[in-house]
């Protein structure tokens, strides 16, 4: 029904992800997959609901009208267990865009922002850009995978300084779906500490392997009220160039906060096609998703044993939520530029550095594996071709 295998020709589209391979690999025929967007066409009610509305040729100024909102509001009762209502949610063109502003409503130059590396490269510029301080609560490698060091995050949130913080749910790129406790404790800590909570949930319906999505909004009433959800229909049904995304928040001032910003910037008004791709894909793509989720679980299988098999010392985090592999190449004792040039001139590659989500990065490459398998077989075979001449 849905052919994800099908090889869908990208080039003389405008796509980023081969139009910057000359600029960031130094090399532009390597196999393109850094950024997350993913290499399947969109589900059919998306398409439809562009074309019909194509046929009409004028694209003003357009609005959103209650639909949007509602739609928003079904998605996160249906997929997420999450009752909000529609007076809770704004438009926002992105949302990156969402947390740069978070960081401009809520902090002043020289405070401290929270992240939590290695962690998706936008986080550290959002907080740099505006003149704030990154404050690095680094994640734990555990036998068991990526965990949050709550003592070390208490310790970050009891100084007055730091007054926001942005987790990454599911978190970007180590594959991360945090758990209730987990997120209940980090918000309980940021409660006590008075640190509003920014959560970066674009990755929310890409969740793997049974693996439950839950809103770092909904765990508690007290939570609730200093949290911003940010999120986004984009990475889960591919609309990343339609600038669509929307941030929820109970409390009415946080809220206001963030519209002064999108609101004084002018970044309100969103683009004719936005909200109705994001209507087609709430109401009428699921089934589309449930393929996407089977398919992307069938690669990553794939990837987890093909390293297994072939190149055992290299290590492969597991993959909970989002269509990312973090792959630790540490084993082979390569610095960065070592690691990137092997990658780019040897294997043929573009993936992403390690090293661009933070220091404790180093030694890694994030995989993006939501393209067809004939693709993903050809990069992987590439790769160990390229080992056997190391």
């Amino acid at each position: 029904m849905f052919n994800f295998d099908k090889i869908v020709d990208r080039e003389n589209t405008r796509a980023l992800k081969l139009e910057r391979r000359k600029a960031l690999f130094n090399n532009e025929n390597v196999i393109p997959l850094w950024v997350a967007d993913m290499d399947f066409e969109v589900a059919s009610a998306i398409e439809n609901a562009i074309k019909e509305r194509l046929e009409h040729p004028l694209f003003g100024y357009s609005v959103r009208p209650e639909a949007f909102l509602s739609t928003i509001q079904n998605w996160q009762l249906n997929k997420n267990n999450w009752k909000i209502e529609p007076d809770w949610i704004e438009f926002s063109p992105g949302v990156v865009p969402s947390l740069g502003i978070a960081v401009q409503a809520f902090t002043q130059p020289g405070e401290g922002v929270i992240i939590q590396p290695p962690v998706y490269h936008p986080f550290f510029s959002v907080v740099k850009d505006f003149d704030r301080k990154v404050v690095e609560n680094n994640l734990l490698e555990t036998e068991n995978g990526y965990e949050i060091d709550f003592d070390h995050f208490e310790e970050l949130a009891s100084d007055p300084s730091n007054r926001l913080f942005i987790l990454c749910h599911p978190h970007n790129p180590v594959g991360r779906v945090w758990t209730k406790e987990e997120l209940q404790k980090i918000g309980e800590i940021c409660v006590r500490h008075n640190v509003i909570i920014i959560s970066d949930e674009i990755h929310s319906d890409l969740t793997l392997f049974g693996h439950k999505h839950i809103p770092m909004a909904s765990i508690s009433n007290e939570i609730s009220n200093i949290t911003i959800t940010c999120t986004s229909p984009s990475k889960t049904f591919n609309l990343a160039g339609l600038s669509t995304a929307y941030i929820i928040a109970e409390n009415s001032d946080l809220l206001k906060a963030m519209r002064k910003y999108i609101l004084g910037n002018h970044l309100h008004m969103g683009n004719t096609f936005g909200a109705l791709a994001l209507e087609a894909a709430y109401n009428e793509s699921e089934d589309w998703l449930k393929a996407l989720i089977e398919y992307l679980e069938n690669n990553a299988r794939y990837v987890k044993k093909f390293f297994e098999e072939k190149l055992p010392e290299i290590k492969v985090s597991d993959l909970q939520g989002t269509y990312l592999m973090w792959i630790d190449f540490r084993a082979w004792n390569l610095r960065a530029a070592q690691l990137r040039e092997f990658m780019t001139t040897k294997a043929g590659l573009g993936l992403n550095d390690g090293l661009s989500f933070g220091r404790s990065g180093e030694g890694f490459m994030r995989l993006n594996i939501a393209t067809s398998r004939v693709i993903l077989e050809k990069a992987l075979n590439n790769l160990y071709e390229a080992a056997k001449q190391r």
